[in-house]
């Protein structure tokens, strides 16, 4: 029996338009010095993101098999991508469902023994080799010609490497943050030093319009309640290397449940800034919505840290879902809890014309939870009951795990203000944009940690 040969393929693949003009790339190396031995790209025409990312990995599996034509059962392949959702469906940590994966899959699973494949996600600037074929390749699509190797140059781009180690496989489900985020830290931290964030940060939208984004006592005037001019994201992100504080420091918690909250995209109302809860029109994603919809569906493609997708029933937190749930292959459950406040009479009016034609009504809302909008609608008080509800359903159902929560301001603003323990004025003390992201940690003792706020770096 001949020695093992070992060997490394870094593979990536993108698409400019998701479908759109779309190419791979792959590169294997030589673990013990970091020297590349082969490098592969090809623009594929249109295609998306996913079905480019797996035929990077075909491609490079295909590569190192043709360098060791004799090696057979003797060859060994770590694989690194920054594809979470290949590396996890290809290690049989993620079921495959979507129909276009499903034979790319098993192609990829046919070129080489299932047991003489190993695989591990890493950030994506661990992958710039890769990446830089692929691009290549889609700017030789764009100019109508195929990639050609000698005229590449992704190996000067791609950073320095010594030797390449096969590192240990990942223990308990993907984005646990008791083995993954931790080593996912290490990781970034060797490679880079750079910051890694807490949670990795590694989901048709009205403006929720729920509360005016001044101090309750000054609402901003003519502006409907949450929906003053959107703000800047201000994500406060933990860095890499610095101790964890609160609740993820204690050793003896387990793995949180991870509640990513993604407000949905804009709708056609939502630059008018008016009131729009669960007893309107349910309108739908504007194209500003679904362009902000795909970028969000891109940015947890890239992080891969999504296990589960859970939305509201409204039509433009639904459609904010499908776009991601296409990019992840992951189903959308829907949770009547997470759905916006009905606003009663209020529905489709500015702050300013609720204020005209319903003052003593808007004056009683702005200063009690308990007091419901004119005609009707929910309180506040009453929104928090039936999101409070839900997220214990949610945390009891996904033990560990890292879920995905499609929502409106009020309910995101409500778990955030719940997590921290304060009053309920802290609702008209956050700015919350459209298609923003936050995130929410919760342990078994019931403790929770707020680890992001209004985040909307994927969006610029």
């Amino acid at each position: 029996m001949s020695a093992a040969r070992q060997v490394v393929v870094e593979a990536d693949g993108g698409s400019r338009g998701n479908p759109g003009p779309a190419g791979y790339g792959a590169v294997v190396i030589d673990p013990a010095t970091g020297e590349p031995l082969a490098e592969t790209a090809e623009y594929i025409g249109v295609a998306t993101n996913n079905v480019a990312e797996y035929r990077g990995l075909i491609a490079g599996l295909t590569a190192a098999k043709a360098l060791f034509p004799d090696a057979g059962d003797a060859l060994r392949v770590h694989v690194r991508m920054d594809s979470k959702l290949v590396v996890e469906q290809m290690s049989g940590r993620w079921k495959i469902k979507h129909p276009d994966m499903k034979p790319l899959a098993a192609r990829a699973a046919a070129v080489l023994p299932p047991s003489s494949v190993t695989y591990e996600w890493i950030p994506r600037a661990q992958n710039k080799h890769a990446d830089r074929l692929a691009n290549e390749a889609m700017d030789a699509g764009r100019d109508g010609r195929q990639w050609e190797a000698s005229a590449s140059t992704a190996s000067l781009d791609a950073p320095a490497r010594g030797s390449v180690s096969t590192p240990p496989p990942v223990q308990g489900p993907p984005g646990d943050q008791a083995a993954g985020a931790a080593r996912a830290r290490a990781a970034l931290a060797a490679a880079r030093g750079a910051a890694d964030t807490l949670f990795p940060v590694p989901e048709p939208g009205v403006p929720d319009t729920t509360v005016p984004a001044a101090p309750v006592s000054a609402p901003a005037p003519g502006q409907p309640a949450e929906t003053a001019p959107e703000k800047a994201g201000s994500s406060q992100q933990q860095q890499a290397g610095a101790p964890l504080t609160g609740w993820g420091s204690a050793p003896d918690l387990g793995a949180p449940v991870t509640l990513v909250l993604l407000r949905h995209g804009e709708t056609a109302l939502t630059p008018e800034k008016r009131f729009s809860g669960s007893g309107g029109t349910d309108p739908e994603l504007s194209a500003t919505g679904r362009g902000q919809a795909e970028r969000a569906a891109e940015h947890f493609a890239a992080l891969g840290t999504v296990q589960e997708i859970v939305s509201s029933p409204l039509r433009r937190c639904r459609e904010t879902a499908a776009a991601v749930a296409g990019r992840l292959g992951l189903d959308v459950r829907i949770d009547e809890g997470l759905r916006e406040t009905d606003f009663g009479a209020w529905e489709g009016l500015t702050f300013g014309e609720v204020r005209e034609r319903y003052a003593d009504d808007l004056t009683a809302w702005l200063a009690s939870p308990d007091t419901a909008p004119t005609g009707g609608g929910e309180s506040f008080a009453e929104v928090a009951g039936r999101v409070a509800a839900a997220r214990d359903r949610i945390v009891a159902r996904y033990a560990g795990r890292t879920v995905l929560l499609v929502t409106h301001v009020t309910p995101i603003k409500t778990l955030v203000r719940l997590a921290l323990g304060a009053p309920p004025e802290a609702l008209f003390r956050m700015e919350l944009s459209a298609a923003s992201i936050s995130t929410v940690a919760y342990y078994g003792d019931g403790n929770a940690s707020v680890r992001l706020l209004n985040d909307t770096s994927h969006l610029r």
